[in-house]
């Protein structure tokens, strides 16, 4: 048998998973969902988060774009593409961007087309490039980024 919450307690709940990590409005609405929360206790719940700050979506989004960079060595487009997923609003999205380092964002390319290219089979030149490019394109990185990075290498 499945126990039943009071509104308090699953706002409890959801403030105390709000301060495990940052989440955004989307993922404490699917927690609540996945909890079996009616859509009006839903949107009580989340109103009540935000007016305390458990959930603030822009320093999310600054957080989501400091994570996805340095540690799954995301490009720009592929971090702003997961974030729309989260169905955050387009400025927070590129307000977000705008905090990564140029100069560490190409280092971090260029990093990780090194590293690719230590296990890389090709004939010709081209066909490295075309490879490496590819590889780039995957991890969300621009194309005029990429064509600069491979440049120098």
């Amino acid at each position: 048998m499945k126990k039943e919450y009071t509104l308090d307690e699953l706002l409890h709940k959801a403030a105390s998973y709000c301060s495990i990590s940052e989440h955004c409005t989307t993922e404490v609405k699917e927690k609540l969902t996945a909890w079996g929360v009616s859509d009006m206790d839903k949107q009580k719940i989340i109103d009540r988060l935000i007016s305390e700050d458990f959930i603030n979506e822009k320093r999310f989004c600054s957080h989501f774009v400091k994570d996805k960079f340095r540690f799954n060595k995301w490009g720009k487009i592929k971090i702003s593409f997961a974030m729309k997923q989260k169905q955050l609003a387009n400025d927070l999205i590129n307000n977000a961007l705008t905090t990564i380092d140029e100069g560490e964002y190409e280092e971090m390319l260029a990093s990780i087309l090194k590293t690719k290219l230590v296990g890389l089979k090709y004939e010709y030149e081209y066909e490295k490039q075309g490879k490496l490019f590819r590889f780039a394109q995957s991890r969300g990185f621009e194309n005029n980024v990429i064509e600069r990075v491979l440049r120098t290498m």
